[in-house]
């Protein structure tokens, strides 16, 4: 039977790890967002997940640049090689993020356009396995879609799978799990039509959300 393309996303950044290295870096757009993950960080000693790094350009090097530890967690071994030849002091670890291998705790997690290559179905278990690598306090940054379903587009000619669940389902997964929402914008103008989701842990059941739409 063949495969769907939510089974290949794996496979593609392998195979075309320096085209999306390539188009990754033209441009940081994500700064104010890191600056935001960043200052809603807890304590001194500030170790972020970087769950789907890549290379580790731009985002965990600007996290590092500004005092951050990283470790980071990916699937594509060319994109991993580079990050370790980059930032050879931070931990880079090949791993699908559904079987997450590290334990944590970790005062920030960051999930940037790579979580809604999780079907639904996956997306949504996910949110515990986040609250098990926290630390008290810590910080959720992850970009999603809006709308339960699928979207597939194109990288290098071959279809690149997109799930997504709906606004009000997040919402909810995200208070179960003891998350308030900071900050949530859709379709963010500023950060290439981003939808973005900041949440910061402050216990089990607790919901305050301010949304920018």
């Amino acid at each position: 039977m063949p495969k769907s393309p939510a089974d290949n996303v794996i496979a593609l950044y392998r195979e075309h790890a320096a085209a999306f290295e390539k188009n990754r870096n033209q441009a940081f757009i994500e700064r104010t967002w890191l600056n935001q993950f960043l200052d809603l960080l807890p304590g001194s000693r500030l170790d972020v997940l970087d769950i789907g790094c890549g290379s580790g350009a731009p985002m965990a090097r600007y996290l590092i640049q500004n005092g951050c530890g990283v470790t980071g967690v990916d699937t594509s071994l060319p994109l991993l090689a580079r990050a370790r030849e980059s930032f050879p002091e931070q931990r880079w670890i090949a791993a699908d993020m559904r079987q997450m291998p590290v334990v944590g705790p970790f005062h920030g997690l960051l999930a940037w356009h790579s979580f809604f290559h999780l079907s639904p179905e996956d997306q949504r278990p996910m949110f515990a396995t986040f609250r098990r690598l926290a630390a008290p306090g810590a910080v959720l940054m992850f970009t999603s879609g809006t709308r339960l379903g699928e979207v597939i587009c194109q990288f290098e000619g071959k279809p690149l799978y997109h799930g997504s669940l709906d606004t009000s389902e997040y919402q909810e997964l995200l208070s179960a799990n003891g998350l308030a929402v900071v900050r949530h914008v859709e379709g963010d103008a500023t950060c290439g039509g981003a939808t973005v989701w900041l949440a910061k842990w402050i216990g089990e059941g607790c919901f305050r959300a301010r949304l920018d739409t």
